[in-house]
């Protein structure tokens, strides 16, 4: 739950940023937004969760 909810947030910040600096206008961002939405609803969430959370796992295991 953590893990999930600090990427949301990552997301999030990096989207705001991204509108703010012109790189992206607030429509895309919109569909953006609404694409992940429902895409959290449908059979590859668990797929892409998994997914998300060994990507995590590693960097987690990467010692400097």
């Amino acid at each position: 739950m953590a893990i999930s909810l600090s990427v949301v947030l990552m997301f999030a910040i990096i989207l705001v940023v991204m509108i703010r600096g012109g790189s992206i206008k607030p429509g895309p961002a919109v569909v953006a937004a609404l694409f992940g939405f429902f895409l959290a609803s449908t059979g590859m969430a668990p797929s892409i969760n998994r997914f998300m959370n060994s990507i995590a796992e590693t960097i987690n295991q990467i010692s400097f």
